[in-house]
């Protein structure tokens, strides 16, 4: 069914004018247009909206039925249109984006508050997930980008590099090493270490590392979770190797940081997509914020 929108806007326009001549004005086109876009939308109907006669214009009992439903009408429309044209400029959407955790702790927190203040009506669902888990939420399409560890991806994936991330340190603040501004990996080994289970994707590049100096650390506690390991040292529990992005500076008060040397191990990250993906406006928006604000650093 053919809905026909100018026919309606005549019909509304002379109602509230109370004129053709004047319905025209409102619309911007002449009296001829508007009484033929009138006659068509009757002939349409089957029903006659408006008594005229050279002097004066009145609704049909038919017409003054129909005027809401116009009005209402018109107004849905111009509703639905402004919502898709918002969507189409990222003012309005749903976002969803896959990351390890770490990059939620203190990495995306300051790009969310920027996107969110430029962007106020989008949602953000956020999947933080193990690193393997990342690439396929991406793959799925569960997410339609992610922040995750640099690695060899799926064929299907494309990888952006974003920022490095030094793996570092952390004790209590009473602990011996607490004061310490660097420390040799090869000097751990005298303290009950907490470390990166064998699923973690931390130790997935721990391990070459290490190994590649001849370095082999025996860990005491194993966690699947850099959050885990912070909670723990903050009791006391021992010290742990975690990526320098899962310390949110002032959270702990009473964990240190202690930079590794000899050698110096990082990890990188990178955004990623699938190759044949297009982002939605409010994702491509969120994804352009995340490659400006590293770009400026």
């Amino acid at each position: 069914m053919k809905i026909d929108i100018l026919g309606v806007q005549a019909f509304i326009a002379i109602a509230d004018q109370g004129s053709f001549q004047g319905a025209a004005d409102a619309l911007h086109v002449t009296q001829t247009a508007v009484t033929l876009r009138l006659r068509k939308l009757e002939d349409f109907l089957g029903v006659t909206l408006m008594e005229r006669t050279t002097r004066s214009i009145a609704l049909t009992e038919i017409g003054q039925d129909f005027l809401p439903q116009a009005r209402r009408l018109l107004t849905e429309l111009a509703g639905a249109l402004v919502e898709i044209r918002e969507s189409g400029i990222a003012r309005r959407g749903d976002v969803s984006i896959a990351c390890v955790p770490t990059v939620g702790v203190q990495y995306l927190p300051r790009i969310m508050q920027a996107y969110s203040a430029r962007y106020p009506h989008n949602r953000i669902k956020i999947l933080d997930h193990a690193s393997s888990a990342v690439a396929e939420a991406v793959l799925r399409r569960e997410a339609e980008f992610g922040i995750n560890v640099a690695r060899e991806h799926h064929p299907e994936l494309v990888s952006l590099p974003l920022t490095e991330d030094r793996y570092v340190l952390i004790c209590h603040k009473d602990h011996a090493l607490a004061r310490r501004r660097r420390i040799a990996w090869t000097q751990l080994q005298s303290h009950p270490l907490i470390f990166a289970g064998e699923v973690s994707g931390n130790r997935a590049l721990l391990d070459p590392a290490l190994e590649a100096h001849g370095i082999a650390l025996r860990s005491f506690y194993e966690v699947q979770r850099s959050s885990t390991a912070v909670g723990l040292v903050a009791q006391g529990v021992g010290v742990a190797v975690v990526p320098q992005l899962a310390i949110q500076e002032g959270a702990y008060p009473h964990v240190r940081m202690v930079k590794l040397v000899d050698p110096v191990v990082s990890r990188h990250l990178v955004l990623i997509t699938r190759k044949t993906a297009h982002l939605s406006p409010a994702a491509q928006a969120l994804y352009d914020m995340i490659r400006e604000q590293e770009g400026g650093r």
